[in-house]
């Protein structure tokens, strides 16, 4: 944990949560984003000024998102604190996020600035903020899985860094980059620990392989 990572005591009793399909977002893990609505300006603007948190989480139906303005959502999402922020010429925010800690939505309250805030529960993932403890994972058989996945897909990659890559960054930078279903995202954000996220993330990568191979025209 640096400086500038709150304390599980620091927590805020309520967050803003940012409803994204398909958008996954892992404690320590890094996102960028470009934010445009009214309101979700309102909530960066806000964010900025008290804490710099804001909580991602996925709508719970397909095309929920684009179909109503407040959707219903999984109660599991992670919080990320914004650690870099750019105003463009029309308007928009450029936003860097990093994973802070998971977290369970426990209630909605009502906002005056168009966006959606609840109240949170924290405890079930105070270990996210410990950072991963001491893990076994299947290097061999994942970076086997995601080669043949990437090659299916038509994916370049940096091999050497992968290969060289710390088993969380490892786990974390495949599961949230992959175009994975939001099902699959969201049960890669629910895992336990690290070790039961890689086992889930190689057998999605394997089996999204083998499909898309399967498809190919023979």
């Amino acid at each position: 944990m640096n400086n500038f990572t709150p304390s599980f005591e620091n927590l805020p009793a309520t967050l803003p949560i940012f409803p994204l399909t398909g958008v996954l977002l892992l404690p320590r893990g890094r996102l960028p984003l470009n934010v445009f609505e009214p309101r979700y300006l309102n909530m960066v603007t806000d964010a900025l000024a008290s804490g710099r948190m804001i909580g991602l989480v996925q709508p719970s139906e397909a095309n929920a998102e684009a179909q109503q303005s407040a959707p219903a959502v999984y109660p599991t999402g992670c919080a990320g604190r914004i650690t870099h922020f750019e105003e463009t010429e029309d308007g928009r925010f450029l936003l860097s996020l990093k994973g802070v800690t998971r977290f369970a939505i426990v209630e909605e309250i009502s906002t005056t600035r168009g966006y959606r805030k609840c109240v949170v529960d924290w405890a079930p993932f105070r270990e996210d903020l410990a950072g991963p403890s001491t893990s076994e994972i299947n290097r061999d058989r994942l970076v086997g899985a995601v080669r043949n996945y990437f090659s299916a897909k038509g994916i370049e990659a940096n091999w050497e860094a992968i290969e060289k890559a710390e088993d969380e960054y490892l786990v974390t930078s495949i599961a949230m980059i992959c175009p994975f279903d939001p099902p699959e995202k969201q049960a890669l954000l629910e895992a336990i620990d690290l070790t039961g996220r890689s086992e889930l993330l190689t057998t999605i990568v394997e089996m999204a392989a083998l499909g898309t191979i399967g498809d190919s025209p023979q």
